[in-house]
């Protein structure tokens, strides 16, 4: 729709062939669904996006000099982190919240939500990373980024960060074994949630091809402001560059799914 871009690329050098995304960066909505028949409040909420990920995002690339892709629309229009066929694609109720304007949602308006913010986003990510690949000469790490709330219905999650994935380890354990040298931190495995979501960008675009890879969620509060985000941005960017120096991240392997 005019003047309403879905995602946001941030061109990078590809020769380290690392491929950053961040598929709810954005609280944001195109101009014609209003406020989905929400409060301002909302869009503050994890609801509506991954609190702290765009700007951890935008300076890791920047940092780094990679690549990154960045949904730019709420998640509570559409979820791009969810397959099609997923029925929490396009949420009617978020954690106690109803979203009106999501309630009844025709076909033809789910069709239109794909079409038009959905699918644009994941045939960004499909091209950054056959970009990357093609300039690089070598299969692409993904790293995706997302960021989870401090507590869930009254209980509090004790992790500083988690690393999601589903069967293929091989950026697992050098990310969760760099992260955990800093005694201070509590590393999840697979924690707060599970990594084995069929259809999910990390199924679909790594799984699915081949290519390692990883979701990394950081704890909300630790990346609300500018002092959290530099400080995960300076712990991370040594990390994520020497991943990049494993030549087995670059090679393109079949793992399988835990997804049925």
């Amino acid at each position: 729709m005019p003047g309403f871009q879905p995602f946001e690329i941030i061109p990078g050098d590809p020769s380290p062939s690392l491929v950053i995304l961040a598929d709810h960066a954005m609280n944001s909505l195109p101009a014609e669904y209003g406020d989905l028949g929400l409060p301002a409040e909302a869009f503050k909420r994890h609801i509506a996006y991954d609190i702290g990920v765009e700007d951890v995002t935008r300076k890791l690339s920047a940092r780094l000099g990679v690549p990154a892709v960045l949904s730019c629309f709420s998640r509570l229009l559409i979820d791009p982190n969810r397959g099609e066929d997923d029925p929490t694609l396009i949420m009617k109720l978020s954690d106690g919240m109803v979203i009106p304007a999501n309630h009844p949602l025709s076909a033809e308006e789910r069709e239109r939500r794909l079409n038009l913010f959905h699918r644009p986003y994941h045939d960004a990510v499909a091209a950054v990373i056959a970009e990357t690949w093609r300039k690089s000469g070598k299969a692409p790490l993904i790293i995706s980024l997302h960021s989870f709330t401090h507590a869930w219905k009254g209980i509090s999650r004790p992790w500083h960060a988690g690393v999601l994935w589903d069967t293929d380890p091989r950026a697992v354990y050098p990310l969760i074994n760099a992260l955990s040298t800093d005694q201070a931190l509590i590393v999840g495995d697979n924690e707060p949630y599970d990594g084995a979501l069929g259809g999910d960008t990390m199924h679909r675009h790594c799984s699915m091809t081949g290519l390692a890879h990883a979701l990394l969620e950081i704890r909300q509060d630790l990346i609300d402001d500018t002092g959290g985000v530099d400080s995960w941005v300076d712990r991370l960017a040594p990390i994520l560059a020497a991943l990049t120096e494993l030549p087995e991240l670059h090679e393109v392997e079949f793992h399988g799914s835990r997804v049925t």
